[in-house]
């Protein structure tokens, strides 16, 4: 534990950040993952209705540096490359 006044404040934010940056995170993390399960079971267009959702998300997660920006383009490159089905 800090002794030291501001070393105990210093801990306050980072607790706050913390919780912060890993609800942000968890929030991308899930819509990337609604959006896989509507790919995986062939719903393409209500996966297309939420992909400028999970843009959205990846895009505030980079803002704040929760993840990195190239980290972020990866990603929405990856979940578009995703949208077009498969051709047989």
């Amino acid at each position: 534990m800090p002794n030291i006044k501001s070393a105990e404040k210093a801990l306050r934010q980072s607790k706050k950040r913390r919780a912060g940056n890993l609800f942000k995170k968890n929030e991308f993390k899930s819509a990337v993952k609604d959006f896989k399960k509507l790919i995986a079971a062939g719903k393409y267009d209500d996966a297309k209705l939420l992909l400028p959702k999970v843009y959205q998300k990846l895009d505030k997660a980079a803002k704040v540096n929760v993840i990195k920006w190239n980290k972020a383009n990866r990603l929405k490159a990856n979940t578009s490359r995703l949208l077009t089905p498969p051709k047989l």
